[in-house]
């Protein structure tokens, strides 16, 4: 049993008892999206995180999805990466390939990974050309507002700090407006180099989902979703920055991570 409802314009919550629960339905969303995508534009360019999310796509290796998504019109990205060899431990790229781009026919080709040979300057540099050359030929979309980059789907987790992405509370590069991909040199989580796409970049997407499990990132989430504007400290939560310009933010929670959650605003629950 699961529970649904909307409790900001474009933006829906969906709580689930288990993760398993969770994970079914976001292969579904996330199947439905490629689907819709490729019809319209001939592709689906979807930006992916790392940690316990990765873990969530795994429905999307089996039936029925490993047959009915097609799989050759998949532009894979990450919205974050950490600065470390593509075989590291602590590489998103190896969590992925490992856990999901090994087992689905995802060309070579269409997967973006970042240039683990150079600084983290340099690999944030080469990113954001590399996704400018898509723009260019409209492989990637582009936003109307302010010519971002227009993802059909960023997927993100939250920490129990709050942070999305790389994107840190209080940090800098949370201020960035021009730039497309960026780089930190003092993350506060190990490794402290990384790069991450910038809130304008996450907000110009079509789609925006942020899972969260488990009682640790319940305060987050709850802050994240709820939180009074009246607080600096929640005003300030990168979480509760992403708010999609012209696109739909869905949170998908299990019962744990949405145990603090009161939501406000007008904003229900109601069961699916």
């Amino acid at each position: 049993m699961a529970a649904s409802g909307e409790f900001k314009n474009k933006s829906e919550l969906r709580v689930f008892e288990s993760t398993d629960e969770l994970a079914t339905d976001l292969a579904e969303y996330i199947s439905q999206l490629s689907e819709n995508s490729v019809k319209e534009t001939g592709c689906f360019t979807i930006a992916l995180s790392g940690g316990s999310l990765i873990s969530f796509m795994g429905k999307l290796c089996e039936a029925p999805y490993s047959k009915t998504v097609d799989w050759t019109k998949w532009y894979v990205f990450w919205a974050d990466e950490r600065a470390v060899a593509k075989n590291h431990v602590d590489s998103n790229y190896k969590l992925t390939k490992d856990a999901f781009l090994s087992k689905v026919s995802i060309l070579n080709s269409h997967v973006f990974s970042i240039n683990d040979h150079v600084t983290v300057e340099d690999a944030a540099g080469e990113y954001e050309f590399a996704i400018r050359q898509l723009v260019k030929i409209r492989t990637v979309g582009v936003s109307e507002r302010n010519d971002c980059p227009r993802f059909d789907l960023i997927l993100l987790g939250i920490g129990p700090d709050g942070h999305v992405a790389s994107l840190f509370p209080h940090h800098p590069a949370l201020e960035l407006k021009e730039e497309w991909v960026t780089y930190i040199t003092d993350s506060p989580k190990p490794p402290p180099e990384r790069i991450t796409f910038t809130l304008p970049v996450i907000n110009s997407a079509s789609n925006v989902a942020i899972v969260a499990t488990g009682e640790e990132k319940a305060m987050a989430a709850n802050l994240a979703i709820a939180g009074s504007n009246e607080n600096s400290d929640f005003s300030a939560l990168p979480a509760r920055m992403v708010q999609p310009t012209d696109g739909k933010l869905v949170w998908f929670l299990d019962s744990a991570a949405a145990s603090a959650l009161e939501v406000s605003n007008g904003g229900s629950q109601n069961a699916m």
